[in-house]
């Protein structure tokens, strides 16, 4: 079958997924109407709709866990709270790449940083009775609102784009000053827009958060993968800025799936700041039998949602953690392909009439790396998914991420390098049959 795909062909295979509109699919959900469409034509598509990493996992991890398999531990029950190994890893991740001091006891592994937060907005909602609410800095990772819509949490949301710099301290006092806030969720490097905050701007939020006490969700998904400074030396500034350095009221999300390249075994340490950890909350025993919130996290929610991560993978992540505390396994450079392959489709997409929605971060270009932006004239995202499905392209639409601007979400990991010629017959094809009006 020859490019554009048919309108009938994606049209009935959306229908078959029951899907209403593509454009405003989930991101699992594109990804398997673009399976069964590429099935059904025998068109690969240049898929960025998801983001799986793009690399080989960390030979360290892998080594590690196949010991701790050999080892038997497979057939035990790892401690919910983690290993000793991961913990005291863990904490020295921590000093040596944010410069922040934690305890192994505020170190907990958890199945992925999705568990993490589903955790974090679980209890941080009930600590205290008068805070109910979560506050997204948005855009952010969509399926974090999914989270708290099956959870019944209430949450406010604003995109913060035009909100940089001292402006963000008058917006988050007008989103917080009814007090009713329980914590405060952002990313940064951010998906999808890949700005990253500032240390001005994280000593705003951390500063406002401590005036409303809201708890800060710092969600390091994409840990050390803006390359602009050289975060990869262990122990040696620069180091990667952090809202822990502007309160003391934090949790700390550093996945094991993007920057280890770990996807597949669902793995995240979860930090808790040492005064929120041991915080008596009495609202908590509504809900659990410890009122202590570090102890009511992991004994009391992570206890109910899984019993702990998988025991092997613990071994990984902590043999991983090791070696970048170690400076013997330089995570930072193996993500570089990341940089290099967004670097290549930005320009693709630019040379055929396309521009980067979200193109600045504080004045200069944004960075190359895992994610970026871009429309097209006359479209909405939703109307732009839709349309590039025609030509073999996959995305998500920006708006699911809570940003306000039109335009679409792309992950360079699965784009792999022998597609970059189609990808770039595909854009010309794209541009020939929608010319821009100028």
């Amino acid at each position: 079958m020859q490019l554009p795909i048919s309108k009938d062909v994606i049209d009935r295979i959306a229908k078959e997924n029951r899907i209403a509109n593509p454009g405003k699919a989930s991101i699992r959900e594109m990804r398997k109407m673009v399976g069964d469409v590429e099935q059904e034509t025998g068109i690969r598509f240049v898929k960025m709709e998801m983001g799986i990493p793009g690399l080989p996992p960390a030979r360290v991890g892998v080594e590690a866990q196949i010991e701790a398999l050999k080892k038997g531990v497979a057939a035990i029950y790892p401690e919910i709270y983690g290993t000793a190994d991961f913990k005291k890893e863990g904490a020295r991740f921590i000093k040596n790449f944010l410069d922040v001091d934690v305890t192994p006891e505020c170190c907990v592994p958890t199945v992925g940083s999705m568990q993490a937060g589903f955790c974090s907005f679980l209890t941080l909602t009930r600590y205290d009775r008068t805070k109910t609410k979560v506050l997204f800095i948005d855009p952010g990772f969509p399926v974090q609102k999914q989270q708290c819509h099956i959870l019944g949490i209430d949450y406010q949301t604003f995109d913060v784009y035009d909100y940089r710099g001292e402006k963000l301290r008058d917006k988050l006092e007008e989103e917080l000053k009814n007090g009713d806030v329980a914590c405060i969720i952002y990313s940064s490097p951010n998906n999808p827009a890949w700005f990253c905050f500032t240390d001005i701007e994280l000593k705003i939020i951390g500063e406002m958060a401590n005036k409303y006490e809201a708890i800060i969700i710092e969600d390091d998904a994409y840990f050390l993968m803006d390359t602009r400074k050289n975060y990869s030396v262990p122990g040696q500034p620069p180091f990667q800025p952090t809202v822990a350095k502007y309160t003391d009221r934090y949790v700390i999300l550093i996945s094991g799936s993007k920057a280890f390249s770990y996807a597949g075994e669902r793995i995240a340490l979860m930090v808790v700041s040492p005064k929120l950890f041991n915080m008596e909350c009495p609202d908590l025993a509504r809900y659990y039998s410890q009122t202590q919130l570090g102890r009511a996290l992991i004994f009391g929610t992570l206890y109910c949602l899984s019993s702990g991560a998988a025991h092997s993978v613990q071994y990984a992540m902590a043999a991983m953690l090791k070696g970048a505390n170690d400076g013997t396994y330089n995570f930072v450079k193996d993500n570089e392909e990341y940089v290099e392959k967004a670097h290549i489709m930005k320009k693709m997409l630019l040379d055929n009439g396309f521009y980067i929605v979200y193109d600045k971060d504080m004045g200069e270009d944004i960075g190359d790396g895992f994610y970026f932006s871009f429309s097209y004239p006359g479209f909405t995202g939703t109307d732009l998914i839709n349309e590039m499905l025609h030509y073999g392209i996959s995305a998500i639409a920006l708006d699911t991420t809570g940003s306000t601007r039109q335009g679409v979400r792309a992950c360079v990991s699965q784009v792999w390098r022998d597609q970059f010629d189609d990808l770039e017959y595909r854009l010309r094809l794209f541009r020939k049959d929608h010319p821009i009006n100028k």
